[in-house]
């Protein structure tokens, strides 16, 4: 459908009818839009619509809603997301910039997603294969204990206690510390993992293979590859009228987390938010649910995926230009790490 008219009065159905939650009259399209024709002209691009399955009549003698394939067709379309305000960008500078640790990021994201878009807001932690590591430190707690801090990309810290059979003094665990970040330092996990191996010298048992067999077994630990946080769930109480629909399936969703990971996607690159509308989702009794999300991580990497769920009614330009407000935030911050 390419009628520039036809496309207007379809905006603006899907416009009022996520404001208002009631069905659109071409009257009120009229009055409200300032489409500069008659309402008998809006009935006849609506009935155009209509035909073409952009949007369908609920009831007899009520006004028209958006379909499925009239929301894709308005995302489709958007030439601009809805800028946001400066007390908005404030906010997510303020809630952002006060975290303390990756943990903290990714709950303050939530929050923030949430309350902006007013829907359920998911956040995934950072993928550990994905990373790469910044930097290892080496802290002597006792002349043959160490602390060995593995430092990534995405600001996520592992620590391990090392027990070693011999004693180091400061120059040796420079000498060591200087060797592993070496090996290590600016490689994604599973090349890093190599590297560690490949110099330890063959039939080595001293402390450089103890912390090697250390830093290798905290690489292999993908406990939060599948973490996401997820916040906003009392917000669906305001689709009363869907709930059966779209609000209770998405509640008994929030409780699987896999469910949830499949929903969001994979992580794009590039700052690209994406949207899936109703049944372009993965799960067919999730067919009333929409989802805006986009990848994040620090520069060009995107580690995980955040972006927020809810019913198809909502407010495309606004939710997808939170979501990527929010993700250039966190990746600003965990590049800044």
């Amino acid at each position: 459908m390419h009628d520039d008219r036809k496309l207007a009065v379809l905006r603006a159905i899907v416009e009022d009818y996520v404001a208002t939650e009631e069905p659109v009259g071409s009257k009120a399209l009229v009055e409200r839009h300032g489409l500069g024709v008659s309402p008998a002209t809006v009935r006849n691009d609506m009935a155009v619509l209509e035909e073409e399955g952009f949007i369908t009549q609920p009831h007899t003698s009520a006004g028209r809603i958006p379909t499925d394939k009239g929301y894709r067709l308005f995302v489709d379309r958007l030439t601009n997301l809805k800028p946001m305000s400066s007390a908005e960008r404030r906010a997510i500078a303020t809630i952002l910039d006060g975290a303390v640790d990756l943990d903290d990021v990714v709950q303050r994201s939530v929050r923030l997603l949430s309350q902006l878009t007013r829907q359920v807001a998911v956040v995934q932690y950072p993928t550990l294969s994905r990373s790469t590591v910044r930097h290892v430190e080496l802290v002597a707690i006792t002349p043959s204990r160490l602390l060995v801090i593995l430092i990534l990309s995405t600001g996520r810290v592992e620590q391990r206690l090392v027990e070693l059979d011999a004693t180091l003094d400061d120059a040796e665990l420079g000498e060591l510390r200087s060797r592993l970040n070496v090996a290590a330092a600016g490689k994604v996990i599973g090349e890093a993992a190599t590297a560690l191996r490949d110099a330890v010298p063959e039939g080595d048992a001293g402390p450089m293979s103890a912390i090697v067999d250390t830093l290798v077994d905290a690489f292999s630990d993908h406990r939060s590859d599948e973490r996401i946080a997820v916040g906003g769930a009392a917000n669906l109480a305001r689709f009363g009228e869907s709930f059966d629909t779209a609000v209770r399936p998405l509640l008994e969703a929030l409780e699987e987390h896999v469910v949830l990971l499949k929903l969001l996607g994979e992580a794009h690159t590039g700052g690209a938010v994406t949207v899936r509308i109703g049944a372009e989702g993965p799960y067919q009794e999730l067919a009333s649910t929409s989802v805006v999300a986009t990848g994040y991580g620090p520069g060009d990497d995107a580690l995980a995926t955040l972006g927020i769920v809810g019913p198809t009614r909502m407010d495309y330009p606004g939710s997808m230009a939170a979501v990527r407000a929010v993700a250039r935030y966190v990746s600003r911050i965990l590049d800044q790490a």
